[in-house]
């Protein structure tokens, strides 16, 4: 329980960047709250009841209303929490309006060519994958350029919006890059976003929620297995 009475829950699984995304702004806003682990293949009647729709993680359950989506998730806190933490998303609503289409950027381009490259069933698709995918960074650096206005985070003085957005899929770059050398964002391509990448994980509030680097790359080692299995069988 909060101060001033308010009841948070997140309804997460440790290794989701989408639950991530939530944890990472209530961390950067100094909340607490009451999390709870969600099996993939066992989800709770929790889950199921607060999100019938999609039936997937993050949920933020706030005084009994639950709320889905990451982004959403993380719109809400800042919208609900402003006398708490510093803000997530700009006062200007220009300003906010930019940052809602970088963070929309950062699923609909970086993600999504991301889990191309990762997932898609041949070379080729895999190889169109990663392709767009470092165009995309680099498109994010520049986008850096105009959000931090030489400040160091997407958000200016602290980390914000964009900066949630992105920084959730730090944990898997960095599992990606000691499994097998990729490194996402690199200093000889994107140096702004190769030094903003350490500036954020260095945030005392982000180390209290990203999870080790080490039990990611078995993770992944986990569901490249599976996926392997489930294709030879096909």
């Amino acid at each position: 329980m909060m101060a001033g009475g308010d009841e948070l829950k997140l309804l997460g699984m440790w290794a989701s960047d989408f639950a991530l995304r939530a944890k990472l702004a209530l961390s950067l806003k100094g909340l607490s709250y009451d999390y709870i682990e969600e099996g993939l293949s066992n989800k709770s009647e929790l889950l199921l009841s607060s999100n019938p729709v999609h039936k997937k993680v993050p949920v933020l359950i706030h005084n009994g209303k639950p709320v889905c989506e990451s982004m959403i998730i993380v719109q809400y806190i800042d919208e609900v929490f402003t006398g708490t933490g510093p803000p997530l998303l700009p006062a200007d609503p220009y300003e906010r309006a930019i940052a809602r289409f970088w963070a929309a950027f950062v699923d609909d381009k970086l993600l999504a060519s991301w889990v191309q490259a990762s997932w898609a069933k041949t070379e080729e698709e895999k190889a169109e994958g990663q392709k767009q995918m470092l165009a995309a960074v680099e498109t994010l650096e520049g986008a850096f350029i105009e959000c931090s206005k030489e400040k160091p985070f997407f958000g200016g003085d602290s980390a914000g919006y964009v900066d949630v957005a992105l920084g959730s899929l730090l944990k898997s770059a960095r599992a990606a890059e000691k499994r097998r050398g990729f490194r996402l964002f690199d200093a000889s391509k994107t140096p702004l976003l190769a030094t903003w990448a350490e500036r954020f994980g260095e945030l005392e509030a982000v180390k209290a929620v990203m999870p080790d680097v080490d039990r990611m790359v078995e993770y992944a080692k986990m569901g490249l297995a599976k996926a392997a299995a489930a294709a030879s069988a096909n």
